[in-house]
């Protein structure tokens, strides 16, 4: 049964402010000495509420954060894959290696945003309790934002770095296993954080890049990849018979079981490319699955020079004829003259000025 209190009772009781329970309190049991037992256990009963919420609250979202980056790293799942496979040839889409990138995708952006929550749900809810055990947050709020300040400006750089590793992240500009030029270096991405990534170029060199300093990324391995050839054969060569040769030898390499699942379509001759000094320059183009495009031009290059060869078709080297002019007079022509005689009787004299032409 509560009791009705004056206002100076709760006053004497629970304060000049008092709180919502030390009145429940003092009404329902009458008593002034449970009501300011209440009033001195409030504040750190605030405290722990705060805290008991902030945990829940934390794991809450980490859960949620959880479930959302494993849907992102099971492609399955998303409709986006579904639709390439509904547009693109069947050798076109690598489930297994999609699944591995957008794993390790999912594993990165996860730890950021468990962290990034962290630290927003525990700074609120430190502040919160502060502010319950009777702390003046305005000072304490400047100095913080003085501070912010300050290390921001100092750690510019870094700042950058991470805001671009997260839009890297999120727009998937490329991932653990692509082959990709960054500008200051090309090679496959061995891992990829917020701060920086890192590649592997072909000599084995490891280069460890910081976000922020790559200012554009040439992805050479997604979706399709296209292998480029520039075949030259020599002046004089039948160009249709040639173009006719280099499209069977790249038939057959489509055709080959062991390279067809790398080529994706029927390879094409886009015919003379240009007039070079010393050949005509033939383009082949094949489309290929990702990173393939590389062995498959090592493999065409083999392939038609052996085709070459076998057919008689000539592969051009550089020719260039040199004339060289002998000034009457010179070092060469008083050798000439002072050479002793042969067998034959003796030397004939220097003729005047020669051209002797040289090929190389």
């Amino acid at each position: 049964m509560s009791v009705i209190q004056t206002a100076d009772e709760v006053r004497e009781a629970c304060g000049d402010d008092p709180t919502w329970a030390c009145q429940q309190v003092l009404e329902m049991t009458g008593s002034r000495g449970w009501a300011e037992a209440t009033s001195l256990l409030d504040g750190p009963l605030r405290v722990l509420l705060i805290l008991v919420v902030a945990l829940i609250a934390n794991r809450l979202v980490r859960r949620a954060i959880r479930r959302f980056t494993d849907g992102i790293g099971d492609p399955s799942s998303q409709e986006r894959l579904r639709k390439i496979k509904r547009k693109a040839p069947a050798s076109m889409v690598d489930t297994g290696s999609l699944s591995l990138r957008s794993a390790a995708r999912a594993q990165t952006l996860a730890q950021v945003m468990r962290s990034i929550a962290s630290i927003g749900i525990w700074s609120i809810a430190v502040v919160m309790m502060l502010g319950e055990l009777g702390l003046k947050l305005g000072p304490l709020i400047a100095g913080a934002g003085i501070a912010g300040v300050a290390i921001g400006f100092g750690a510019q750089s870094l700042v950058k770095d991470f805001l671009s590793g997260m839009f890297m992240l999120i727009e998937d500009q490329y991932g653990v296993g692509d082959i990709i030029d960054a500008g200051e270096a090309s090679g496959t991405v061995e891992q990829v954080s917020l701060r920086t990534t890192r590649l592997r170029d072909v000599n084995g060199t490891v280069w460890h890049i910081p976000n922020g300093t790559i200012e554009r990324v040439g992805n050479m391995s997604q979706q399709w990849a296209r292998a480029l050839l520039d075949v030259e054969v020599a002046y004089g060569t039948d160009i249709d018979d040639a173009q006719a040769v280099i499209k069977e030898v790249a038939d057959g390499l489509w055709h080959d079981p062991a390279w067809s699942g790398k080529v994706l379509e029927e390879p094409e001759v886009w015919g003379v490319e240009r007039l070079g000094p010393d050949a005509v320059v033939i383009r082949l183009v094949v489309k290929t699955r990702p990173a393939a495009q590389f062995p498959v031009m090592r493999e065409l290059r083999r392939r038609l020079s052996d085709t070459f060869l076998e057919r008689g078709i000539e592969m051009p080297f550089s020719q260039r004829s040199v004339w060289v002019r002998r000034d009457e007079g010179s070092s060469h022509e008083v050798e000439e003259m002072m050479e002793p005689p042969g067998a034959d009787g003796p030397a004939a004299p220097a003729a005047g000025p020669q051209e002797r032409p040289s090929v190389t």
